[in-house]
């Protein structure tokens, strides 16, 4: 087995390892990997659905999204589509999946399909590392305190995508969890700063004012380079991350001769989390 780290913060790159064995030994490989990159991405990995469902069930139950139809056969399955003519992107902003649900999404597992040329890689960051690295100030002012995740309607998952379909059986209505600011990974123990610029939209116990200014200074620090990893996709490339400690940004780098007229699709399957705590 081979290990490439993609930078000082997280994100590796690993060969060696065959995604299709789900005995016990490998998945442990596998899971022992993302606890310790947060991200991790394999290339050339011609899996088919049955064989990422399949991997992901190790993982634990499987997630449907509340808003997005998944694939015909496969409801686990949301493919995401970014048509030719398209300039943004399924993912666009930092931010952590589902962190808007009672139990949000414990890990991701991305397998790319069709990529363009050129544009459309992905940045993770560490937000155990952005929690080590906040101003002692903030993690004072913080530390206790819980903030709302709204999940934003229907209509901001599908409406600027051409190619992605509503789910018919889901109500399109927003919905609001609370989590806490701090939260601890149910596996390692770290801490973890819980938050993000896309679903979360205020701090508990404190005036508008006041939480608009700590967030935004949250989110400005969440975005450091220093704190982050890139990924550029190739096809039949495989990424897994732990949605627990990342917060992630697709990259909608879309102009014309360049990625602009190509298309983009990759298949998501997401495996549901616990309460944070």
């Amino acid at each position: 087995m081979e290990v490439k780290l993609l930078s000082g913060a997280l994100g590796a790159e690993i060969k060696g390892i065959d995604l299709t064995d789900i005995s016990d030994e490998n998945f442990n490989k596998i899971n022992n990997l993302l606890l310790e990159h947060k991200v991790i991405f394999f290339r050339d990995q011609p899996i088919t659905k049955e064989q990422q469902i399949a991997l992901a069930e190790k993982f634990g139950p499987l997630e449907t999204h509340a808003y997005v139809k998944g694939l015909e056969n496969y409801p686990e399955i949301v493919r995401i589509i970014k048509g030719k003519e398209e300039k943004n992107q399924w993912g666009e902003n930092w931010h952590s999946d589902v962190s808007y649900n009672s139990k949000p999404t414990k890990a991701v597992i991305l397998k790319s399909i069709k990529i363009p040329p050129v544009g459309g890689d992905t940045c993770f960051s560490n937000m155990e590392l952005a929690w080590e690295t906040l101003d002692p100030k903030i993690q004072e002012k913080i530390k206790d305190k819980k903030a709302i995740h709204s999940s934003l309607g229907a209509e901001f998952f599908i409406d600027n995508y051409k190619y992605m379909e509503g789910n018919e059986k889901r109500n399109y209505d927003s919905y609001s969890n609370e989590h806490p600011i701090v939260r601890t990974h149910p596996e390692t123990g770290k801490k973890i700063l819980y938050v993000n610029w896309t679903y979360t939209k205020q701090i508990i116990g404190l005036d508008k004012e006041e939480s608009d200014q700590i967030l935004k200074e949250i989110f400005e620090h969440q975005a450091r380079l220093d704190l982050t990893c890139r990924f550029n996709w190739t096809e039949n490339a495989v990424a897994i991350w732990d949605n627990r400690s990342v917060i992630h940004y697709a990259i909608a780098d879309f102009f014309p001769g360049r990625g602009l007229g190509y298309e983009r699709i990759m298949d998501r399957i997401a495996i549901e989390g616990d309460h944070p705590q």
